[in-house]
């Protein structure tokens, strides 16, 4: 039978939960995912527990943040002077929007606010966190 190894395009249902057993995201309801292993993709550990799989096999896999989206980065959370901000611009908690950085565009999103300042955190949403998917790999293209 064949199995899926490097190169190869997979198509996969998943569903992501978090330790507290909250779904992130889901396959379900939808196309699978296809991607070539090897070609980064999707997360490293996502990959690594795709490949060898089989069609129609099931699996869960807990992978840690450094296979995932990495530890939380203190450096990459700044506190800014609310006036940096356009006066229109409607801003909440939660509000995510891109910004410019020497190293390129960034998504960030807004973790804290007052009437003078604004607290943006650029790590990605799922950083620092042990992501658990249930996998059933539908077929190797």
């Amino acid at each position: 039978m064949t199995t899926a190894k490097q190169g190869d395009t997979v198509r996969i249902h998943y569903t992501g939960t978090l330790d507290d057993g909250k779904t992130f995201d889901s396959s379900e309801g939808n196309d699978p995912l296809e991607f070539e292993l090897g070609a980064r993709q999707v997360i490293a550990g996502f990959e690594s527990a795709v490949e060898g799989m089989a069609p129609g096999e099931e699996k869960t896999v807990s992978i840690e943040p450094a296979q995932a989206y990495g530890e939380h980065d203190e450096n990459l959370v700044q506190t800014v002077a609310r006036d940096r901000f356009p006066a229109d611009a409607e801003i909440d908690l939660g509000t995510q929007f891109q910004a410019s950085t020497q190293d390129g565009p960034v998504v960030v999103t807004v973790v804290e606010m007052n009437d003078e300042e604004i607290t943006i955190d650029a790590n990605h949403m799922l950083a620092g966190q042990r992501l658990t998917f249930a996998l059933r790999l539908v077929e190797v293209v």
